[in-house]
């Protein structure tokens, strides 16, 4: 017997050796500790220090990723167009209505 089937058998509440292993008693819960107030002066200050660790683009680099998602989204908006008109003449000229 391995050391993994012996371990599984001791989840299972039994002994190595076949005979029922002693239970476990659980431990007490534990209590949550206690929560903070919440302080609106202490939540903004540490908003700003954090807002004081961000890497904030500079100009270019807005004006780069601008121009990128305008153009991704104009391009997906022509080829969902596209691809519902077709859909669209298709299911007009299946069905001839």
């Amino acid at each position: 017997m391995n050391r993994e089937q012996k371990r599984m058998m001791q989840r299972q509440g039994q002994d190595p050796e076949g005979e029922a292993a002693p239970k476990r008693t659980a431990a007490p819960p534990r209590r949550p500790p206690k929560r903070e107030p919440f302080r609106p002066g202490q939540f903004l200050r540490e908003v700003r220090s954090e807002l004081r660790q961000v890497a904030w683009p500079n100009r270019s680099e807005v004006i780069n990723y601008t121009t990128v998602t305008l153009v991704t989204l104009l391009s997906l908006m022509v080829l969902i167009f596209i691809l519902n008109y077709a859909f669209a003449k298709g299911v007009l000229w299946l069905f001839k209505t």
